[in-house]
């Protein structure tokens, strides 16, 4: 492959992207809002910013809002089955740097996730931290003028901590992931209502009355599970943590070990960012006809080299849906090839979800690059971003939605600063 400004699978796709992206932008007023107050400043002019993200249609709103900042940028997907064409098309003829296709193969993902960092960035912006991991593995030597980055998902900012804890991380990092106006709204409403869009467009089954079981009852697990019940589900959770699994359980949910779920589901979810959740053990106990899939960042929650090994053959039967037909003469499901069901098999999140996740992406990066302009160097760890930052997209929300909050008097403030206030 040689190296271009862009690769995309068919160029001719963009105006159907386009229209895309427009409906996007009508549903994203936070980041329409950061749009319009940088727009004249351009805080990031002269700055680069490799970008290694799913590539949906919320995603370009979140480019496009970079761009009219000042900022310059190059982009690759994050997973190999997330990306829209048509969006990614309609941002290459916009003339955004950007590799991505959907279906690509694990030597092109890594190829386009090089081309990202040919223009040497000063920045990354990461889900999952496999840009950073490539910086560090790979690129070294751009590592003394890289100022930072930030990572979106769960499984990046765990990963970069265990870095950070070890010594080996080489630049600051901002966890996005960790905000509450991400993970409590993205991670939980975002994932539980795209993990059933995607369930529903691969199989068309009805939810209601299903044993369905999640593992992993996190802010991602939570939401999938509270949506699934919603519809009518009879919800089973898997977990490790106990806490998880008492909160689990007085929310409305059965508790159960995987092995034993594995007997009675007819809809498995995994979402807890480890491997082998579910194995060879559990795919033979299954019911004939249940459905798995997966909502975590990797594909190794489901082990399907085992369900390869289970298996006597194995059919498309429709879109992102693969018949195995196992051994025993029981057929399982398998949706997206184990990949993020609700990307790979639906859209991602909403518009109205992200455009919270990705104003904290704006922000975030904005911190790193105002460091930088004070000659500030931040350590190279994991950082949380200052809760204000939480409280201020919050209200910018709230206010595009039409809803007017309280403020606290000066009276009540002084009595909340008041230690000695007693009965």
């Amino acid at each position: 492959m040689a190296i271009s400004k862009f690769k995309v699978k068919d160029i001719k796709l963009a105006a159907a992207g386009k229209m895309k992206i427009q409906w996007a932008e009508s549903r994203m007023p936070v980041l329409q809002a950061l749009r319009e107050k940088y727009k004249k400043t351009k805080p990031f002019k002269g700055y680069k910013i490799a970008g290694c993200l799913h590539v949906t249609k919320e995603t370009a709103v979140l480019i496009k809002t970079f761009l009219d900042a000042g900022a310059e940028l190059s982009w690759s997907g994050c997973n190999p089955l997330s990306t829209p064409d048509d969006v990614a098309a309609s941002l290459a003829a916009d003339g955004v740097s950007i590799y991505a296709w959907h279906g690509m193969n694990t030597k092109e993902f890594y190829w386009c996730i090089d081309r990202t960092l040919d223009f040497k960035p000063q920045l990354t912006l990461d889900d999952g931290a496999d840009l950073i991991f490539t910086v560090h593995n790979k690129y070294q030597s751009l590592i003394p003028t890289i100022i930072g980055g930030t990572e979106e998902t769960t499984t990046g900012v765990h990963r970069l901590r265990k870095m950070a804890e070890k010594g080996a991380l080489k630049y600051p990092v901002f966890a996005v992931n960790d905000m509450i106006t991400k993970w409590d709204f993205d991670n939980v409403y975002g994932t539980g209502q795209s993990t059933l869009d995607g369930i529903l467009r691969a199989t068309s089954v009805l939810i209601a009355g299903k044993k369905f079981v999640v593992a992993g009852y996190g802010h991602c697990g939570g939401g999938v599970a509270n949506r699934a019940k919603g519809l009518g589900a009879d919800t089973i959770i898997t977990e490790v943590k106990p806490t998880a699994a008492l909160k689990g359980t007085l929310e409305g949910h059965m508790v159960m070990k995987m092995d034993d779920a594995a007997k009675v589901g007819d809809i498995f979810v995994t979402a807890t960012g480890v491997k082998d959740v579910i194995v060879g053990r559990h795919f033979e106990s299954m019911k004939d006809g249940a459905i798995i899939c997966n909502t975590g960042h990797y594909d190794c929650e489901i082990n399907i080299p085992d369900l390869e090994k289970v298996s006597r053959g194995k059919r498309e039967v429709r879109k992102d849906n693969e018949e195995y037909t196992l051994k025993n003469g029981k057929r399982v499901f398998l949706l997206a090839k184990g990949r993020l069901v609700n990307l790979a098999a639906a859209e991602g999140h909403p518009s109205e979800v992200m455009d919270m996740s990705f104003a904290n992406q704006f922000m975030s990066q904005l911190r790193l690059v105002e460091s930088h302009k004070k000659g500030k160097r931040l350590e190279n760890k994991v950082y949380d971003i200052p809760a204000i930052q939480d409280q201020e997209i919050a209200g910018v929300k709230l206010a595009t939605m039409g809803y007017r909050i309280d403020k606290l008097t000066k009276e009540q403030v002084k009595y909340n600063d008041d230690y000695s206030a007693g009965t």
